[in-house]
């Protein structure tokens, strides 16, 4: 009896360990610890647990002890709903008015995943409206709306960063001028604990890639919110909030908000986002972006803790510098990674992505962190198919897990993939049948389930033998 007790608790305990509960995953950079997943992916698909019609929006789903928190509209409502994880069975809704619609003709519905914890919902809306929610009844705990609170400029296509919970506090990238891009709460209340970045740190900085690399005068219109959430992690033996807003890469102190460094990391076109979460190994930090050749820069952080340096960047030279089109096609060379929606996956020195601004020029792409070298890429571009659903990933999303990579595409596309940096090593794939184009969320999983979202529909599958 003791050891069938045993046997209970270290059993709940694995399940505890395999939550989605925040964009990314528990370790916020698209990797799981789950096992005994199946080593190939059937041509024939994995077994479907659920496929329902859902709200519009671009939100992943977070799962948290066998509840699955759905964020997305329905009509003229953001609704949060808690799910049963294996059946889709509804909990509990919650509902508010809203009337945001996308300035570029996307979908009006919710873009930043919800973070749960074990009491606690928390969601940021199109529009900007910050919620905290019971997890057990979905009874509201606070609301703040920064969009009204906050000096926001509207932005490009809706608020698209999700908060994060660091040392007991809630981190939003909420964008407020004039130093208010990032805030920090209190998450019981919802209190303002500090508020820093802006013009404070970006007037009279260097525009690194611009046109012409000069001193930033800030005009007090800048739109400071990205599409990249923040990521904490412990660099020279401290902890840092890594945050790529619109103007580049800002570091602060959790505690107290304040700034330890800034890096310039900006398209110089005007309808342009950083959508690309930090990704951090050791001392380093590589960031990228895909407008205009944005490219990509991998950052030393120096001993001070207070300073940074390049390890690589590419382009190298300025991102329009005539050197760098081919000079009998006049093309211009690729960027080694070009990152606009999605993070890419940290795996053995090796980072594991698809690149490309658009579906023309998408690319599955392995590099090498330390260098910035392309090991090898292979074509993903939907250029070349004239069919509705091409047999491409186009931009996909990936997740690592028990050693694999799971890719969604934009078009529903599912695959397997071994992470290997000599050559592109592929174990299955298959075209999930309800999903279309755009799925731009990525991959989720938990307890031996993967999850897809597409534009309006959310598919469960089992992905244990």
């Amino acid at each position: 009896m003791l050891v069938r007790a045993l046997w209970v608790v270290l059993s709940s305990v694995a399940v505890l360990g395999a939550d989605w509960p925040y964009f990314l995953g528990p370790n916020g950079d698209g990797s799981s610890p789950e096992t005994g997943l199946i080593d190939r992916l059937p041509a024939s698909g994995l077994p479907v647990l659920f496929d329902r019609a859902i709200g519009t929006g671009y939100a992943a789903p977070a799962v948290r002890a066998g509840t699955l928190v759905l964020f997305h509209r329905e009509g003229s409502e953001e609704v949060v709903e808690a799910l049963d994880a294996r059946t889709a069975g509804r909990r509990w809704r919650f509902a508010y008015p809203t009337a945001y619609q996308d300035p570029y003709g996307y979908n009006n519905g919710p873009r930043c995943a919800p973070l749960v914890t074990s009491n606690r919902v928390y969601t940021f809306g199109a529009e900007g409206s910050l919620t905290c929610l019971d997890l057990a009844s979905g009874k509201p705990v606070w609301r703040r709306d920064t969009a009204k609170e906050w000096e926001v400029p509207q932005a490009f296509f809706g608020v698209g960063s999700t908060p994060l919970l660091e040392g007991g506090r809630l981190i939003v990238m909420v964008g407020g001028q004039p130093n208010s891009g990032v805030v920090a709460l209190d998450p019981e209340s919802g209190r303002t604990l500090w508020e820093n970045v802006g013009k404070t740190n970006w007037q009279g900085v260097t525009t690194l890639g611009w046109r012409a690399e000069r001193p930033y005068e800030w005009t007090g219109v800048e739109k400071l919110a990205s599409y990249a959430s923040p990521v904490a992690a412990t660099l020279r033996g401290e902890r840092h909030l890594l945050c790529l807003l619109r103007q580049g890469l800002v570091s602060l102190n959790p505690t107290n908000g304040a700034i330890r460094f800034s890096r310039w990391f900006q398209s110089f076109a005007n309808d342009s986002v950083n959508a690309m979460n930090p990704v951090v190994s050791g001392d380093q930090i590589l960031i990228s972006g895909a407008y205009y050749r944005s490219g990509a820069v991998l950052l030393r952080v120096k001993p001070d803790g207070q300073s940074v340096e390049e390890s690589w960047k590419d382009p190298v030279r300025h991102p329009l510098d005539p050197a760098d089109r081919d000079p009998v096609t006049g093309r211009w060379r690729v960027p080694a990674l070009e990152m606009h929606w999605s993070t890419p996956i940290l795996h053995g020195g090796h980072v594991y992505a698809f690149s490309g601004r658009n579906e023309p020029d998408a690319s599955l792409r392995c590099v090498e962190f330390a260098t910035g070298r392309v090991k090898w890429q292979r074509d993903e571009s939907w250029g070349k198919h004239s069919a509705e659903q091409p047999p491409v990933f186009g931009r996909g999303s990936f997740l690592l897990a028990e050693g694999k990579l799971i890719a969604l595409g934009e078009g529903g596309l599912l695959g397997f993939f071994k992470p290997n940096p000599d050559r592109c090593e592929e174990l299955g794939r298959w075209q999930v049948p309800s999903l279309k184009h755009p799925c731009w969320a990525p991959p989720v999983l938990s307890a031996g389930v993967l999850y897809l979202r597409g534009e309006n529909r959310l598919v469960a599958l089992r992905c244990t033998p």
